[in-house]
């Protein structure tokens, strides 16, 4: 099954205790089950966050059946879901590129080894 991977970027209120808080809220069993079902039910095959102080990186791959359009349709009509965004926007900030709602921001791939070495006529393990 093909993927789309997707890589976002946010930052966190620079405070200990909210940057704590929300890594609890991201360890297995404290995501509530009803926020995990519609990722997984929107077509999202993994998702992963990263932070490097306040910076938070997500990567998400996604199989053919995704659509953004269809995902925030979905979101704006669970309650669960409205209810995750509200609780996790007090840990959040806007990176300093992003526009005004504040939210994740799509960042734009520099960069790919396969497309280097596709260029350079190298296959894998061909330096």
């Amino acid at each position: 099954m093909a993927t789309r991977r997707t890589c976002l970027a946010l930052d966190l209120v620079d405070d200990a205790e909210l940057i704590a808080d929300y890594e609890r809220w991201h360890r297995p069993g404290e995501t509530p089950v009803e926020i995990v079902r519609s990722i997984a039910e929107a077509g999202i095959a993994n998702m992963e966050i990263y932070r490097a102080g306040n910076r938070l990186f997500m990567i998400i791959d996604a199989d053919e059946t995704y659509s953004d359009e269809a995902k925030a349709a979905a979101d704006a009509a669970n309650p669960h879901v409205e209810r995750w965004i509200a609780l996790m926007k007090r840990f959040q900030q806007p990176i300093p590129a992003a526009g005004a709602d504040g939210t994740w921001m799509v960042m734009e791939r520099i960069y790919a080894l396969d497309e280097q070495l596709d260029f350079h006529g190298m296959g894998p393990g061909q330096a």
